[in-house]
């Protein structure tokens, strides 16, 4: 079953977690996770700059490495370069001092404290380790599933239509098996929210 837009119940389990942004403005958060890609991120930002549009991408240090020259052009253009782990572990799978240090080392590229755990998947001792070096974990209100090949992408857009509101944090991949759904998808609700008259700011 996929869920869309994450039920309140589970933003207040987790307080500590930034599920959205507080605001009455017409702001929305777009998120793209796993790059730089040589594949993806020069479309990506070259979309988001067609809307005047700013986003954050929660990038892999090990992609950050191999592609530094990406970590440049999307700090020029004002997007925020945030953290995604060194190695896109999954929390629950890793102890807690390996996955803090992986983080850590991740940060050595993206310097900032923003943080996304890979798959959403972070266990409550590694939140608090985090929380503890002064991280700010970021999760989502909104999962857009372009990641899945089996996706219906009507579907998608118009849960995410009906569910994004001011302050909506909205997750896409920036990785090759998001390609095909999401340059359908992110021009498509960028065009329906603009036409709202929101606006797509990074997160700081």
């Amino acid at each position: 079953m996929k869920v869309f837009h994450i039920p309140r119940i589970f933003q207040k389990l987790f307080p500590s977690l930034i599920w959205q942004v507080p605001t009455t403005e017409k702001v929305i958060y777009l998120t793209f996770d796993d790059g730089p890609t040589t594949e993806l991120t020069s479309w990506i930002t070259k979309t988001l700059s067609s809307y005047q549009a700013k986003g954050t991408f929660f990038c892999v240090g090990d992609n950050l490495q191999k592609h530094p020259e990406y970590l440049l052009k999307l700090l020029e253009a004002g997007h925020t370069v945030a953290n995604h782990s060194f190695n896109h572990l999954k929390g629950w799978n890793t102890p807690l001092q390996e996955y803090i240090t992986n983080v850590e080392k991740c940060e050595t590229l993206t310097k900032n404290k923003i943080f996304r755990p890979p798959y959403g998947r972070i266990r409550l001792s590694q939140i608090k380790a985090l929380k503890n070096l002064n991280y700010k974990i970021i999760m989502w209100d909104i999962m857009s599933y372009d990641f899945d090949p089996n996706l219906d992408v009507n579907l998608s857009y118009q849960k995410i239509i009906a569910h994004t509101k001011p302050g909506s944090i909205l997750v896409f991949h920036d990785n090759i098996k998001a390609e095909h759904t999401l340059k359908y998808l992110l021009p498509k609700i960028m065009d329906y929210f603009q036409s709202q008259g929101y606006l797509f700011k990074a997160i700081q």
